[in-house]
């Protein structure tokens, strides 16, 4: 089992820049495919970013395609997402998620979650 944590968020003008990190621990996270979510104030948890665990093939949502990366340091136990030219409607609580040995897919499925961390855009 995996204990994923989130950190990173905070408040940024438009335009600025972020970098959301997520910490494994119990398990080593390169035996998980990993992805990144986000759910918005009123709105439905929607998929940002997946790196598959059987290649570490990438994937992004449309919204975030060439302004979002996500990556992974398994010397660290870490997955990033480094969020450039923010808007404010990349405004939500972002969500780092595992599946063990399989996964990271925009479709999931992912087994274990973390708790969340904000990241507000002001215009």
């Amino acid at each position: 089992q995996v204990q994923l944590v989130e950190s990173g968020g905070g408040l940024v003008q438009a335009g600025g820049s972020l970098r959301l990190s997520c910490a494994a621990s119990g398990r080593t996270i390169s035996s998980y495919g990993v992805g990144w979510f986000r759910q918005a104030p009123g709105k439905e948890r929607e998929f940002v970013a997946a790196m598959s665990w059987s290649d570490s093939s990438t994937y992004y949502a449309d919204s975030v395609k060439g302004r979002f990366t996500i990556s992974r340091d398994n010397a660290k136990n870490m997955v990033y997402l480094q969020m450039n030219s923010l808007k404010p409607e990349d405004t939500a609580v972002y969500y780092c998620a595992g599946r063990y040995h399989g996964g990271g897919y925009p479709e999931g499925p992912y087994d274990y979650w973390g708790q969340g961390t904000q990241v507000t855009v002001s215009s």
